[in-house]
């Protein structure tokens, strides 16, 4: 079993080490602690925050309580995330993997650092968009590819149906 999911396994390793490497980058370089970071490019900083909550600090708690709580939930959605990888096939299984590379290393950082370091910061002049991770980008990806996968098979079917 494990042999047939190495080349999954090594894809959540890469997704997972992209990430943690972004962020360890970010987290050491002091510029990133400023007000509004680093000017990337006129729509770009990378502006360090750490997020205690979800997406987009989504359910940020002061009581640890509810953060550890929080934790658990995600790792066991995480869970089921990794067994509907293993019941997958195709593109539909990259997507899964995309998604739990990424919520691995915000787990990491929930565990380690008891937030996730946010730093990816798109703005178009004083309107900024959520400040996000390399994480965040790969769980979004998947997201939409099996958003994308559902639509087009749910379509094939209907039109099969018809």
């Amino acid at each position: 079993m494990l042999k047939k999911h190495l080349g999954d396994f090594s894809i959540i390793i890469v997704i997972f080490l992209i990430d943690r490497i972004s962020k360890l980058m970010i987290i050491s370089s002091p510029e990133t602690y400023d007000q509004f970071g680093i000017s990337v490019t006129s729509f770009l900083n990378f502006n360090l925050i750490w997020n205690e909550g979800i997406a987009f600090g989504l359910f940020s708690f002061e009581e640890k309580l509810y953060y550890n709580f929080l934790t658990i939930f995600i790792c066991l959605i995480t869970i089921v995330i990794i067994w509907l990888m293993f019941r997958s096939e195709g593109f539909e299984k990259l997507s899964y993997t995309m998604i739990i590379g990424g919520s691995l290393g915000n787990i990491f950082d929930r565990i380690f650092y008891s937030a996730v370091p946010d730093f990816i910061d798109f703005h178009i002049n004083n309107f900024h968009w959520f400040i996000f991770n390399v994480a965040d980008i790969f769980i979004t990806l998947g997201i939409i590819s099996l958003i994308t996968i559902e639509i087009l098979i749910n379509k094939k079917v209907k039109n099969e149906n018809n």
